[in-house]
């Protein structure tokens, strides 16, 4: 456990920064401000503590006033010298540049976030600290981090805060983010379920006349693929074959800072229970693809998947996974999917809408950083896509 302190400007209050290493270190209360998000939970972050990438070492961080619990975070250390590969998808020149770029000057990056989701899922902060004082004792943790990892032989390069909206932008200003870069990358594709719906077929009746032919087309692919709701025993029996179509799917991504372990599907069942929701879609009794799924209080947050390419192709799979994950939170009266980055075109054709989301990011050698906007543009381009509306 690291802890130190430093004096907020606009009040006599003292902050005490905690940074813990592991949840058995973590105050008693910690749920306590976790009630809004499950990804700052003792349990889920339990799952981190024991089953993250091999290349990410995670913190938790909670900070005091008067020794009172009044803001927890989450950072994660990603070691990208430890990849092998960065996405096997695209392999030409400036793929290569990128590679040599993030392997030279960018390999240890501190996010405080997870990279792991998309959104706010970063810090959760009690009312009695307001919104300027809570991202100051941010920044603050963060240095102390850097400092503590600089101890442990690991240099940061780069310092980045993510997943924000337009809204809160404003108050990293104020907090003083003047040094660092605000960047935005993929929007969050996020699907509203209306009060009204209640089944599936609310939503079938919603779709015009072209998506809706759309759908039937592809639940008729589905003829012969069975799908099972799989629990604990199951997912650590087909363990081997989870990873492999994992794997693929992950390693075939256009970037990717981390690969999951193999235990991670099982850890986090095992962890979060019936919060997790994990199916397997089988064809001749053979697991050919699934994805997962995770309750977070009135919202479903969409997780990781896997498929074997060519049953994917022929069955139209990945689209009829949207079809289910929407269906199950419509019949379960949730409120929100959040189906997160990439593959933005066919998450918008089945109703998704993208959120644009903010970071902020500081490369801590001082030429470097001047010139992170033009570096970063070029590592990362925008992805043009075309949004589509299925409704009527």
């Amino acid at each position: 456990m690291w802890s130190d302190f430093f004096l907020n400007l606009n009040t006599p209050t003292t902050i005490e920064i905690e940074i813990y290493s592991s949840v058995n270190q973590l105050p008693n209360n910690w749920n306590d401000l976790s009630i809004n998000t499950i990804f700052l939970s003792k349990e889920y972050l339990e799952i981190l503590e024991n089953a993250s990438p091999s290349n990410m070492i995670c913190h938790f961080i909670g900070f005091f006033s008067e020794n009172e619990l009044v803001g927890i975070a989450l950072s994660q250390f990603l070691d990208l010298n430890k990849l092998a590969s960065f996405g096997e998808r695209d392999k030409c020149i400036k793929t290569s540049i990128r590679n040599f770029v993030f392997k030279n000057f960018c390999s240890h990056v501190l996010i405080i976030g997870n990279n792991m989701l998309t959104g706010q899922n970063a810090f959760n902060i009690s009312d009695k600290i307001n919104k300027i004082q809570s991202l100051k004792a941010l920044k603050m943790a963060s240095e102390k981090l850097k400092t503590k990892l600089k101890k442990e032989g690991f240099k940061v390069h780069v310092t980045t805060f993510k997943d924000f909206s337009e809204e809160e932008t404003t108050n990293f200003q104020l907090a003083g983010f003047n040094d660092s870069y605000q960047f935005s990358t993929q929007p969050n594709m996020l699907f509203d379920i209306p009060n009204h719906w209640k089944t599936e077929q609310d939503y079938i009746d919603a779709l015009s006349k072209k998506y809706r032919d759309q759908y039937k087309r592809a639940r008729k692919k589905l003829d012969g693929i069975t799908k099972q709701k799989m629990q604990l025993k199951d997912i650590i029996k087909h363990e081997e074959t989870i990873y492999d179509l994992y794997h693929h799917v992950a390693k075939n991504a256009h970037f990717n800072t981390f690969f999951l372990p193999k235990n991670h599907f099982s850890i986090f069942k095992k962890l979060l229970q019936d919060k997790f929701h994990f199916y397997g879609y089988f064809l001749d009794e053979k697991l050919i693809g699934f994805n997962t799924i995770i309750k977070n209080g009135a919202v479903v947050d969409t997780y990781f998947l896997g498929y074997d390419d060519t049953v994917q192709r022929e069955k139209m799979l990945y689209l009829n996974m949207l079809y289910d994950m929407i269906a199950y939170s419509i019949n379960n009266g949730f409120k929100e999917i959040i189906f997160a980055r990439t593959a933005l075109e066919i998450k918008s054709s089945v109703g998704a809408k993208p959120k644009k989301m903010f970071g902020f990011i500081k490369h801590h050698n001082a030429f470097l950083n001047l010139v992170i906007e033009k570096v970063f543009n070029y590592l990362d381009p925008e992805v043009v896509w075309q949004e589509r509306n299925p409704f009527k």
